[in-house]
């Protein structure tokens, strides 16, 4: 994308900058292309969504929220000039999930056969600290949306991002019938947002499906996530550029994937005669430490030496343990994880040892300052 002090304007509605893949497939003449309307899409499961929609020959169209900085990075590789229009798959909209009347203009304006609701305000640890906020995004926003969906002139399959976080305290395993105990104001808007698409399933007839997907990670995971904070820091630490991480809950169990695997469960719940709930999860549960072992193990190097713990970063209200039952989603969409932990942990590694090595070549000519982390 081009900066917005360069020679092409950020996309305004309603010419919004056009991106596509130019390896997609072209239709088969006489046939219509699916159009999958996706909110969330500069996001790690947006990026690797609209990856996988547009190698099923679908036209994508994204929704975005206006800032002074760009936020595509995860799409840049996917970017065609909008003036090939042969080969622009892919189109932003600007658009928000607190702005009900943005979402019913792109709805009805694109008229899609799917919609994917990916967006949220996804840090749980935040959301203690703009609980308003989340709620609002996360929760009445997909209320918002679903409206928008339920008012469409045609009928749109609708997919709603849950969360495992949703579960809490409920003990492992956790399936589509396990009770719901949020501990965090994230996971609690998650469960409304849940709700909300299982009452306009039943009341309206919606084909409206939760996708209750556990911890799924990635190269593309945000840093100011643990995984992705453990993975950065090592590299950093491999390549003398950094000392020390400081971490809180160590003892966090978690069931990881790699996000990669479940876009796919998402689209399979689309594709199905009817609608229904199902949690994706790869049935293995890893603790925070386990992970820090693979992640250092993985370069040689002993967490111990390097990890410092922070009571700063320790939740109001911890989640013990996750592990989820993805029988449903198994037997019913014919779904399975092809990435295990040990190869997610060293994808994610040798991903951010690459930056590292990068970012040590501007350290070492004096560019940007080490020393900026411990």
């Amino acid at each position: 994308m081009k900066e917005e002090n360069g020679n092409e304007e950020a996309p305004q509605p309603p010419s919004p900058t056009q991106i596509g893949g130019g390896v997609v497939p072209r239709p088969v003449p006489g046939e219509q292309r699916k159009v999958a309307l996706v909110t969330g899409i500069t996001g790690q499961d947006g990026s690797y969504l609209t990856e996988f929609l547009l190698g099923k020959g679908y036209e994508v169209h994204g929704l975005i929220r206006r800032s002074s900085n760009f936020n595509t990075a995860r799409l840049e590789h996917l970017y065609v000039d909008p003036h090939n229009a042969a080969k622009a798959r892919m189109k932003l909209h600007y658009a928000d999930l607190s702005d009900a009347s943005s979402l019913r203009r792109w709805v009805d304006a694109l008229l899609p056969d799917e919609v994917y609701n990916l967006a949220a305000q996804s840090h749980v640890a935040v959301s203690f600290e703009i609980p308003d906020y989340t709620a609002d995004v996360v929760g009445t926003g997909a209320l918002r949306l679903l409206e928008a969906v339920r008012c469409a002139s045609k009928p749109i399959r609708y997919y709603q991002a849950g969360s495992s976080e949703m579960f809490g305290s409920t003990p492992p395993p956790q399936s589509e019938s396990s009770p719901f105990h949020p501990r965090s104001p994230y996971a609690a808007a998650k469960v409304a947002a849940h709700w909300y698409t299982v009452n306009y399933r039943e009341a309206y007839g919606l084909f409206a499906c939760n996708g209750i997907l556990f911890n799924h990670e990635s190269p593309r995971r945000g840093e100011n996530f643990v995984t992705r904070k453990i993975t950065r820091a090592v590299g950093r630490i491999r390549l003398g550029l950094q000392t020390k991480v400081y971490l809180g809950n160590l003892s966090a169990a978690r069931d990881w994937g790699f996000a990669g695997d479940y876009v796919e469960a998402m689209w399979l719940m689309l594709q199905q005669d009817e609608p229904g709930d199902y949690v994706v999860a790869t049935e293995e549960s890893h603790t925070v430490e386990e992970f820090l072992q693979a992640a250092f193990g993985h370069v040689g190097l002993d967490w111990k030496d390097h990890v410092v713990i922070d009571p700063k970063y320790f939740r109001p209200a911890e989640v013990d343990s996750l592990k989820g039952d993805s029988t449903k989603a198994r037997k019913a969409l014919g779904w399975k994880p092809k990435v295990g932990f040990q190869d997610l942990v060293k994808m994610m590694v040798d991903h951010d040892l690459e930056i590292a090595k990068r970012e040590k070549v501007l350290v070492d000519a004096g560019y940007i300052d080490a020393q900026q982390q411990p």
